[in-house]
Order: C-alpha cells, then sequence, then structure tokens
C-alpha cells in the first residue's frame, strides 16, 4: 500500500455553492497521492449532506471531513493540523481549486528539494483566466523566508504554501471567546525565525476573491475580533530585522484595536512601548477611519457594545 504524502485541507463555512470546484480538481488531479480533509467550521448550508454524496462516488483519493462550531479560519486551519498525518500538506480554500497537475508537481519538487532545514516551499496562484497573481520569485532565488519575499526580494501577490505537517503543529492559534480571526501569518512568521521556504515557480492553485470572503471585509473583520488583531499585531512587533517603519504601522493598528476592545492596559502590554506611546494619536484616527468605513450593521453594534 502506497503511503500518503500530501494532505489537502480546506476550512470552509457556507460554501457549498462553490465547495464543488475544488472536489471537481480533485478528480481531475494527475496523481492520486493524496487526501482531502474538508473542515466544516459550523456551515449550515447542506455541506455535510453535499461532502456525503462525494464521498459515496468511485473517487481514487479519501475524503475525510470533520464538522465543528463555528471558530472562523484560524480555529479550522488548528483543527486541520491537529488530524493531519501526512508529510505534507496544503490548505485550498474552498472558493479555490487546484490546477490539474497540481499534486504531481508539489510532490515531484518535495522528493528533488525535500530538506529538514526547511519548513516547506512556495508555489505560485493564478485567476481563473490563466493571469498570474502577482509576480513570480526571482530566478536566482531558491531558498527564502516568507516574510522577506515580500520586504527583501520585491515578491508580489498571495502565494499558495506547502509545509511540512510536523511544522504546522507548532505554534496553534490562539482563540478569543466571541472572537473568529487571526492573521494566519502568524504561524509563518514563526516558521521564519528557524526555516526557510524552498521556492517553485509553478502554478498550482486557481484563486478566486468572493466577496463574502474575509479579506473583502477587513475593516468589519477589526470591529468584530480586536483582541485577536490586537494579538497579531504584538506579535509583528516582535519579529525581527522589520525596521521602523513597519514596527510603527503595526504600533498604529494595535492602538486602534485595544481602543476597540476597551484593553485599558494597552501600553503595558506592547513590547514597544515608546513606539505604541509614539503611535496614540495616528492610532486613535485609523480607530475613527474604522468606524466610519465598517459596514452599518457591524458599526450599530459596536457603538452599542462600546457605549453602554
Amino acid at each position: 500500500m502506497v503511503k500518503l504524502k500530501l494532505t489537502i485541507f480546506t476550512p470552509t463555512y457556507n460554501r457549498a455553492y462553490t465547495l464543488y470546484k475544488c472536489y471537481e480538481s480533485l478528480k481531475r488531479q494527475s496523481e492520486k497521492n493524496f487526501k482531502w480533509l474538508i473542515i466544516d467550521d459550523g456551515s449550515s448550508d447542506g455541506t455535510e449532506k453535499m461532502v456525503e454524496k462525494w464521498k459515496g462516488e468511485k473517487n481514487d483519493f479519501d475524503i475525510l471531513y470533520y464538522y465543528q462550531k463555528n471558530q472562523g479560519m484560524h480555529g479550522a486551519h488548528n483543527t486541520a493540523y491537529s488530524l493531519i498525518d501526512t508529510e505534507l500538506n496544503v490548505c485550498i480554500d474552498s472558493d479555490d481549486y487546484m490546477t490539474d497537475d497540481a499534486v504531481e508537481k508539489i510532490l515531484k519538487f518535495w522528493q528533488t528539494n525535500k530538506d529538514k532545514k526547511i519548513c516547506g516551499f512556495a508555489a505560485l496562484n493564478a485567476k481563473e483566466n490563466g493571469e498570474l497573481i502577482g509576480t513570480r520569485f526571482p530566478k536566482d532565488l531558491k531558498t527564502s523566508k516568507s516574510f522577506e519575499l515580500y520586504s527583501k526580494h520585491g515578491v508580489r501577490g498571495d502565494k499558495k504554501f506547502i509545509y511540512r505537517t510536523e511544522i504546522t503543529k507548532l505554534y496553534p492559534y490562539p482563540l478569543f471567546k466571541g472572537e473568529k480571526y487571526v492573521g494566519l501569518d502568524y504561524k509563518y512568521k514563526k516558521y521564519d525565525l528557524d526555516y526557510e521556504l524552498a521556492l517553485m515557480n509553478e502554478v498550482v492553485c486557481i484563486v478566486e476573491y468572493l466577496e463574502d470572503g474575509s479579506s473583502k471585509n477587513m475593516l468589519n473583520q477589526y470591529l468584530k475580533n480586536p483582541k485577536g488583531f490586537s494579538f497579531y499585531r504584538k506579535e509583528n512587533m516582535k519579529y525581527p530585522n522589520t525596521g521602523l517603519l513597519y514596527k510603527y504601522k503595526e504600533c498604529i493598528h494595535y492602538v486602534a484595536s485595544s481602543i476597540i476592545c476597551k484593553n485599558k492596559s494597552f501600553l503595558k502590554e506592547s513590547p514597544l512601548k515608546i513606539l505604541t506611546f509614539l503611535a496614540l494619536p495616528a492610532g486613535y484616527i485609523f480607530f475613527l477611519y474604522i468606524l466610519k468605513n465598517a459596514g452599518e450593521d457591524n458599526k450599530g453594534a459596536f457603538l452599542w457594545k462600546y457605549f453602554i
């Protein structure tokens, strides 16, 4: 029996209307050495019934389904990493799907570049029309820390990260009561402290940005998840070799998030107390900007919570 090397995991929340695209792309894979793990983060749209139907069809790969109460994307990632037992894993979002040869490319690249000194490797994303998301990796660059791809090497656009599973079990995302968001790259930056990524200039994922995606509703996320954002910004302040401007921007965001969650001890808790103090005016202005431009429903709920 062939030992599976790759788990493709998909966190989903009420995305039955688009999840089929990922399923169909997995059926078309030229290499079937993988399993598909679906983390249903509290869906109420018939996702489970649809997945059960797929599991009953004749497929050359296993489909695993796990349901949990809604925790947000980072909570779904926590669950996935706790369940995955293959050497590699990759997250394919519920509104995305894989190129027909993605698994084949991933496993061939790993066979050639496998190394305990790297935490995994990065590949490319594209739009449905074939247009690359952002830029390719520099041709002469073989490895890089994920953060430095953008800050040092001038790479742009979302990339697809394939990680060694033993590494992804480290640094679980914190869960805050009543909140459902922590930036996913919190973990990736933690990996950067000890590892680099290999780089594969091949497209493996087709990306579609839907209107109900978290990236489309970021200001609303600020109001609904201030503790998660505050944690995320504090961790970013600690990231080494980022420069004063980067840290100052993180302080601004931290101040705004702290105001939203009414944390009176935020200055004392900051890893960069002086810089955070200097960011107070800009942070307050950003708080007002969030309040002005967030969706009306979330703004009303926040104002009620904040002033009552």
